[in-house]
């Protein structure tokens, strides 16, 4: 028997009484009791099986609608348009106790078709549905049937969700906002191309673990996207679609999916369900729903998502079309929120974020073209978390949610939003404008620090452009010589039936009430039930079953990373250099000829605003000190851009000699534009916007009003601010005197411009931060 080993002295109880019962032998009781708790379990676990085949046939019988958590009703069916497809439109309709605010802008969730059916978007209370619905907002949901209509592409499916989303303004329109949207996975950049096409209908957009830049990653993180490249590219998509007589399985994404982590599929969530089969069963059956429905696609609907998309990678670049129109992505006008996970080995972080370089080029052009793109990253969390996460739906999207007030009135360029926990630190000043468990910020960022983000950078991307080449050489001979004998013989009945035998399904068919052995199972599982045992937590052979669940899941990871590493030397090897890329050179990267353009873009506005530069007067020059004051601290604080609101609907601001009834978000866009491209100029031309003193310190006192630093004017954090007391004559004490007789109307409590999900909670005292931070 090996030496007993000390353990540390800060370890919990559990871990000394683990430690101690791997080094001692089991007794008979040990055995005895680790044995019936198995078979219970087992018979447990079969009977969770058997739940779950009941609860696919029975979805199958009811054909297969969408499994959302919350009532809801019919508004428009895609069916019935001109161009049919099996997409509708369904209003969530809020319970009496959440009743939904009629002067809130409505949001839009729509799920991803990539295999599985409708529901991910709200099959709980905490999901995107729940948060919108607890902050107040009219919610709607776009929903499809498992069955696409004769002849149905995307361009159709686009144009139907355009008439969804028309429906959506037209019903809501006294609210004088566009609806909010809401693209989860395959829907987000889906409803990407869709605000391009039509940005006059969107608010602001939010894409969820959205693939858009279908090349990016990096090879020890998501080797998927090597997957396809070893048998030749996209023609396998086609060959299935045409044996299904033009309808293409879902199933066979699903798969695709399961096969990127084997230890989880094959082993991990049986096992858990298995060993924790007494809490796991409600949350695995529940989860199970929503997995287990294969939803069918059209050929030309899959053909077009691999060509065009994800071999293809034309929608960062332009190339998509609609019809004889290009879509544009800088054509959108409404900020573009994304959220990613540096967990998710389906959409990494590259994947749903490099098309801000490919299509925009530098972030200066971002703000000179007046847009606003946010992005939001987790650490960990995979890629159904994103979606299904109850954490995630009570922190990410629950803080997105309720900031997009703020989010609207952004300046223009590009951010990260960044969330800090309030636990541990002192109630802060204008705390009541940020109510709940987070204080929020967003921090100017650029295209190198999306770069930063994959440490194996770009370079690999030239391969997949002579991937991209050959799979599309590939595709005509397909089309060409192969597809009309397929055709001839394929029959949708045949198609069907051979769905049918797919293992996904077979294993849900199979194991419920109607196998054989059913009623036995379910006779030992009521059994277990009445006669449950329990384990002690220090016998050995529980840790014995822990160290083979270790086992399985090191041996099944270690197949995994060879598997991956074979398709990733063998991609490599044949589509390099020295292989078919000698043949089919690799196109100039995207980024290079985005880089062009902006640099074009950015001379272009440039010239435009340098005549325009010293026109304006206090509002613009406020805005002006405002936005250099912002970018010399880095970030943007939620509370600052509720606290302008409130600061410009104060009545005394017109006796103070601020101009009244001013859109100062309409001129902060405006300015951000001017100082993204001349911001020495715009700053230059302060003095001669503000021709007195008395101008130039009320100025001021605005901007750090709004800031949140005129306690500390004397020895300011933002460098441009003290830069600008001392260039504009300013006296820092009359400044800090103006600033606190505009803020001190607001010191007592005011209302949060926006209903929250939840109260603010009381922190423990800690210490408080610097006033200059507020």
């Amino acid at each position: 028997m090996p030496s007993r080993r000390k353990s540390p002295p800060s370890a919990p109880a559990s871990t000394a009484s683990d430690e101690s019962a791997r080094e001692r032998l089991p007794t008979p009781e040990d055995v005895r009791e680790y044995w019936a708790d198995a078979a219970q379990r087992t018979a447990l676990f079969l009977d969770a099986l058997l739940d779950r085949g009941n609860a696919y046939r029975e979805h199958l019988e009811r054909g297969t609608p969408a499994l959302l958590k919350f009532e809801h009703e019919l508004v428009l069916d895609g069916a019935s348009f001109e161009r049919p497809c099996n997409y509708a439109l369904l209003r969530v309709i809020p319970p009496k106790d959440l009743p939904a605010r009629e002067d809130l802008r409505p949001l839009v969730v729509v799920d991803p078709r990539a295999g599985h059916g409708p529901g991910i978007g709200g099959f709980k209370n905490d999901s995107e549905v729940g948060v919108a619905m607890r902050a107040g907002h009219p919610v709607y949901f776009v929903t499809f049937r498992p069955q696409p209509e004769e002849g149905q592409t995307l361009r159709d499916v686009m144009h139907a969700q355009a008439r969804f989303l028309e429906e959506v303004g037209a019903r809501h329109a006294a609210c004088g906002a566009r609806p909010v949207v809401v693209g989860n996975c395959q829907a987000g950049w889906a409803m990407m191309a869709l605000d391009a096409a039509r940005p006059e209908l969107f608010g602001p957009l939010m894409v969820v673990g959205a693939p858009l830049s279908y090349w990016a990653g990096a090879s020890t993180l998501n080797p998927m996207r090597y997957a396809g490249s070893a048998l030749g590219g996209t023609w396998l998509a086609s060959l299935a679609a045409d044996l299904g007589a033009d309808r293409f399985d879902g199933a066979h994404l699903v798969d695709n999916f399961e096969r990127l982590n084997p230890a989880n599929t094959l082993w991990s969530r049986y096992y858990k369900l298995w060993s924790e089969v007494d809490s796991e069963a409600p949350r695995f059956l529940d989860f199970e729903r929503w997995w287990g429905g294969y939803f069918r696609m059209t050929g030309a609907e899959i053909e077009t998502i691999v060509e065009d998309l994800f071999v293809g990678n034309r929608l960062a670049r332009g190339e998509l079309r609609d019809g004889e129109r290009a879509i544009d992505l800088r054509a959108i006008r409404a900020p573009v929120v994304v959220f990613a996970s540096h967990g998710d080995n389906i959409t990494p972080v590259p994947q749903a974020l490099n098309w801000i370089i490919d299509t925009w080029g530098d972030e200066r052009a971002i703000a000179a073209a007046g847009r606003t793109i946010v992005y939001v990253l987790h650490e960990s969390v995979g890629h159904l978390g994103i979606f299904v996460g109850g954490e995630i739906a009570r922190k990410e999207h629950d803080q997105l949610v309720s900031s997009l007030d703020v989010i609207e009135s952004l300046p223009p360029g590009l951010y990260e939003m960044r969330l800090q926990s309030k636990d541990g630190v002192d109630v802060q000043r204008w705390d009541c404008l940020e109510p709940g468990d987070y204080s929020v910020h967003y921090e100017h960022r650029t295209m190198q620090d999306i770069l930063d983000l994959n440490p194996e950078g770009r370079d690999e991307e030239a391969l997949f452009s002579s991937i991209a080449k050959v799979s599309a050489l590939n595709a005509q001979w397909y089309k060409a010589c192969m597809r009309p004998w397929v055709r001839a013989f394929a029959h949708r009945g045949m198609g069907d039936a051979a769905g049918r035998l797919h293992p996904l399904r077979l294993q849900r068919e199979l194991l419920s009430d109607a196998a054989p052995a059913a009623p036995t199972i379910r006779r030992l599982a009521r059994q277990a039930r009445a006669r449950r045992v329990s384990v002690r937590p220090g016998n050995p052979l529980l840790n014995a079953q822990r160290r083979v669940d270790a086992a399985m899941r090191a041996n099944l990871d270690r197949l995994r990373e060879q598997r991956d590493a074979f398709a990733v030397a063998w991609a490599r090897q044949l589509y390099g250099p020295a292989g078919l890329g000698a043949w089919f050179a690799p196109d100039a990267p995207d980024a290079e000829r985005a880089r062009a353009w902006a640099s074009q873009f950015i001379e272009q506005t440039r010239a435009q605003v340098l005549e325009q530069v010293e026109q304006g007067g206090f509002a613009q020059a406020v805005c002006r000190i405002v936005l250099a004051g912002m970018a010399s601290i880095g970030a943007f604080e939620r509370r600052s851009l509720r606290l302008a609101r409130l600061l410009a609907r104060m009545p005394a601001q017109g006796r103070e000699g601020v101009p009244a009834d001013i859109d100062w978000t309409r001129v902060l866009k405006e300015q951000a534009r001017i100082t993204a491209v001349v911001p020495v100029e715009a700053l230059n031309a302060l003095e001669s916007m503000l021709p007195d003193r008395e101008a130039r310190e009320r100025a001021l006192a605005l901007a750090a009003a709004v800031m949140m630093i005129e306690p500390t004017l004397d020895n300011p954090r933002s460098e441009i601010i003290e830069f600008l007391m001392g260039t504009l004559g300013a006296d820092a004490q009359r400044v800090i005197g103006l600033a606190r007789s505009l803020t001190g109307a607001l010191e007592t409590p005011v209302p949060a411009p926006l209903p929250t999900t939840k109260p603010a909670t009381r922190r423990t005292r800690g210490t408080r931060r610097k006033p200059a931070a507020g």
